[in-house]
């Protein structure tokens, strides 16, 4: 079983106990710290609220099974409207909207594609290019996002949440420049370099 199985095997009991669904994850390793991002939904959409106490559950679990030897960052927000599809399923929920497919290797001269989602047949992508039609192999799909259209009204709600975390404090969001967040630890403000402490403004530091 590869990490990110073993990660989602973990992550994904713990997000379903808060009411919501483990749309995928993501691990890599950036120096000497790791980053693990987890999108979560919910058809009731996914609140900054959702992220934070879905954000400490997760670290709870991570602090008592230990699966990443090395320092790491958690990152859990919403999928997005344009959300990377990862399974089967979430391909099927996404037929009849455009998609932008990156393979892994070329196909037909082409590693990038982006077009209508016809379903799936056989294993493969049924993908509309214009006037021509694709069959691109769902194993050889190395990444693949919905791509929005403006004022269509997405599968999910609109509005993205996240919260990044290292142990338990609360270090960033997807909010307006000027917002702040009261967390039990720091008053964090929205600036253009993210969240950081009220207290590092005041100071300049």
């Amino acid at each position: 079983m590869s990490r990110a199985a073993d990660l989602e095997s973990l992550i994904a009991p713990v997000v379903v106990a808060q009411g919501c669904e483990l749309w995928g994850l993501e691990f890599s390793v950036q120096g000497r710290r790791s980053l693990l991002r987890v999108y979560i939904d919910s058809p009731a959409g996914v609140t900054l609220e959702n992220c934070e106490r879905i954000s400490r559950q997760i670290s709870a679990v991570m602090d008592v099974e230990d699966p990443i030897a090395s320092a790491y960052t958690l990152e859990v927000s919403s999928p997005g409207l344009d959300r990377q599809l990862y399974t089967p399923a979430q391909f099927m929920s996404y037929v009849g909207h455009r998609i932008a497919v990156r393979l892994r290797a070329p196909y037909q001269g082409r590693r990038r594609f982006q077009g209508l989602l016809n379903g799936l047949e056989d294993g493969d992508l049924v993908l509309q290019v214009d006037d021509t039609e694709y069959l691109l192999p769902l194993e050889s799909v190395d990444k693949a996002n919905v791509v929005p259209v403006f004022g269509e009204v997405s599968n999910s709600a609109s509005s993205e949440s996240s919260v990044a975390l290292e142990g338990s404090v609360a270090l960033g969001s997807t909010l307006r420049e000027g917002d702040a967040i009261e967390d039990s630890d720091l008053d964090l403000v929205v600036t253009d370099q993210g969240l950081v402490n009220d207290d590092e403004l005041e100071t300049g530091k």
